[in-house]
């Protein structure tokens, strides 16, 4: 499998994609920073401008990178996969000797396992960027991570987890409806369903509805492979 996942990589140039995360997370850590230090989140008189709950420093961080990596990782997966179905190139790989479910899961793993240790990095250095910044400046937001706590590093890689997971409910929107831009569309539709806001009410921050998102998403996913053995979904 770890093979098959190399092979998927140097086929699809992961290497552009790797430059893509890079300058995702300088781009994203300038904002963030900016957001903390420099005041542009700040009203006129000073004081900040943000939705009741989310004036601590993680809540920007992790809104952001959510909202980015998510749209990222559907991007990749419609390209991987999807878009390979639309150009027929799928048809040549299912002439090997594999299982076609071995395939697309292969697929799957690849886009996965790239994107969530890049989501992890990517914080790691966003918050230690914050870090460092709040040493020598004031901040706007209030600090409300310890880096080194180990609950820190628990909580950022089970965020990780269940926002990229998410993804494979937009592959298999986008496989249903033989469309990449469905696919990224339904990544939008996940943003606002689990990082906006509706007054105080918000489901970002609920303990329960990761779970119940990581078994709809993985469920999405067995889905998307099921009848591959016996039907062409595209």
């Amino acid at each position: 499998m770890l093979k098959l996942i190399r092979l998927e990589w140097k086929k699809n140039n992961i290497a552009k994609y790797i430059r893509n995360t890079v300058i995702l997370t300088m781009l994203l850590c300038l904002f963030i920073f900016a957001l903390a230090f420099l005041g542009i989140a700040d009203d006129p008189d000073g004081t900040l401008d943000a939705a009741p709950g989310m004036d601590t420093i993680s809540s920007p961080i992790e809104l952001f990178t959510s909202m980015s990596f998510l749209i990222f990782t559907s991007v990749m997966l419609a390209s991987f996969i999807v878009s390979a179905y639309k150009n027929k190139t799928m048809n040549l790989m299912f002439t090997n000797p594999v299982k076609r479910q071995k395939i697309i899961i292969t697929q799957m793993m690849a886009v996965w396992i790239f994107n969530f240790v890049t989501l992890v990095l990517s914080k790691l250095i966003i918050y230690l960027c914050i870090f460092a910044g709040s040493k020598y400046m004031q901040s706007s937001f209030k600090i409300d991570f310890d880096m080194g706590s180990l609950s820190f590093y628990i909580q950022l890689i089970v965020k990780s987890f269940v926002i990229v997971s998410m993804s494979f409910i937009a592959l298999f929107v986008g496989m249903a409806m033989k469309s990449s831009k469905a696919a990224i569309i339904s990544s939008f539709l996940l943003i606002f369903l689990t990082q906006a806001n509706v007054g105080d009410f918000t489901l970002a921050d609920n303990a329960v509805f990761p779970l119940v998102l990581t078994a709809i998403s993985f469920g999405f996913a067995v889905l998307s492979v099921y009848n591959v053995e016996t039907k062409d979904l595209l």
